[in-house]
């Protein structure tokens, strides 16, 4: 009887052991960029775009399912795998697209978490940006990896913030329900940037490249193979809903809690994650306004890493370069190179004329010119019984490719319309 309480303790280790690539990502999603869209959607529309989240969720996780499998089973990551199977100018040019849009979106990331910085606790924020993107780049060079998943893990916690905000507000659970189970949408410019940006976030070709490439990673870059296939595949698919679920229920608890506070009270134009922060203290307290800011720095310090890690992983894998943050830095040189100078890439973007609210939108704009074909190309390898060793991808999880390249097709289609 006395070894009972210990076998349920270890039950959500299990669980949380099981949990890795995909809950990063999915955490990683809700960066603060991301967190200045959701803000920005509840602030201006309330409760009513809630839904937009619910429907990007099966799509969001059958990329992020199909990435992983190419990276598990191939035991490369997406760079490595596009550059071997798809023309070499199509696969370095939407690698290259890739970059230009993560150092965007560093960009608009560091300045968040700059602006946070300094609305805590005063002082530089230029001094904060450059001192955060150092501390990023050493961690990951210095850190030894499996210690870093361990802490990268640990920071997904951080986005509980938002969830916990909902639990000191009032709030109108008809309306909420209304709002995340009924599709609403005014065919007006407003409302469609709005759902463009939401599925421009959720769906981001970053999170591809970093979910394959971690997915390769663990697996020690050797394909995997024979009987262990079928475990490693349900344990993605665990994963990778677990994670994927976990990002946009706090992206939904963020919409509602600034549709809650800011909507109600007029403020209706957000422009960066900090600005949400910010308006929340008068309104909400300043027990609201700290908790909603110490959820973008922590998500920040998750974030940057990604972005900055998928750009080195997409990049060294295409030039065939040794990659991984597995490795020392001495072996992959070029790799934790291409690293540092995203990052600083991205600082630069704080330090230029362009400003965050900007720096997001081309970001936005690149991501989803890039998305569309991406996702393609995804699908087209892993349906190919070449590529993942005869475990092509199943017909559910190709037709939801195949559906999601033509949405996220369609939504950079309507950006440039509307």
């Amino acid at each position: 009887m006395s070894d009972a309480p210990n076998a349920w303790r270890r039950v959500p280790r299990a669980l949380f052991a099981r949990l890795g690539p995909g809950l990063i990502t999915g955490a990683a999603d809700d960066d603060p960029s991301g967190i200045a869209t959701y803000s920005q959607v509840g602030a201006q529309f309330g409760y009513t775009l809630g839904w937009t989240v619910v429907l990007a969720l099966p799509f969001m996780v059958a990329v992020q399912e199909i990435s992983a499998r190419i990276g598990r089973i191939t035991g490369r990551g997406l760079g490595a795998a596009m550059e071997a199977h798809l023309p070499r100018p199509l696969a370095l040019g939407l690698i290259l697209l890739l970059a230009i849009a993560n150092v965007f979106n560093l960009g608009a990331d560091l300045g968040a978490m700059a602006q946070t910085a300094h609305m805590l606790a005063g002082g530089p924020e230029r001094l904060y940006t450059v001192a955060i993107a150092v501390f990023c780049v050493v961690a990951e060079i210095r850190i030894p990896y499996r210690r870093y998943v361990a802490v990268l893990k640990f920071l997904t916690t951080a986005l509980l913030a938002y969830v916990a905000l909902l639990f000191v507000l009032r709030l109108p659970a008809r309306e909420i329900l209304a709002g995340a189970l009924i599709p609403r949408l005014t065919l007006d410019r407003p409302a469609l940037l709005a759902l463009i940006a939401v599925f421009g976030t959720t769906i981001s070709p970053y999170l591809f490249f970093w979910q394959a490439a971690e997915e390769a990673e663990d697996a020690g870059r050797i394909p995997t193979v024979g009987p262990a296939v079928a475990g490693e595949l349900a344990r993605i698919r665990f994963d990778t809903w677990t994670g994927m679920t976990y990002s946009n229920a706090v992206s939904l608890s963020i919409i509602i809690g600034t549709a809650a506070t800011l909507h109600v009270h007029g403020i209706t134009d957000i422009t960066s994650a900090a600005d949400a922060a910010s308006a929340l203290a008068p309104i909400a307290g300043r027990f609201a306004q700290l908790v909603f800011a110490l959820g973008i720095f922590g998500t920040g310090l998750l974030a940057v890493p990604v972005l900055a890690g998928s750009t080195a992983y997409a990049i060294g894998e295409a030039l065939h370069w040794t990659v991984g943050l597995s490795r020392r830095a001495l072996e992959a040189r070029a790799f934790y190179g291409v690293l540092a100078v995203a990052t600083l890439a991205g600082v630069g973007i704080v330090f230029s004329p362009l400003t965050p609210i900007r720096a997001l939108f081309w970001a936005a704009v690149i991501n989803g010119v890039a998305a569309a074909p991406i996702i393609a190309a995804m699908v087209a390898l892993a349906s190919r019984p070449a590529v993942m060793d005869g475990h092509v991808l199943p017909r559910a999880l190709r037709v939801m490719g195949w559906l999601t390249a033509a949405l996220m097709g369609a939504c950079t289609l309507a950006m440039l319309l509307v």
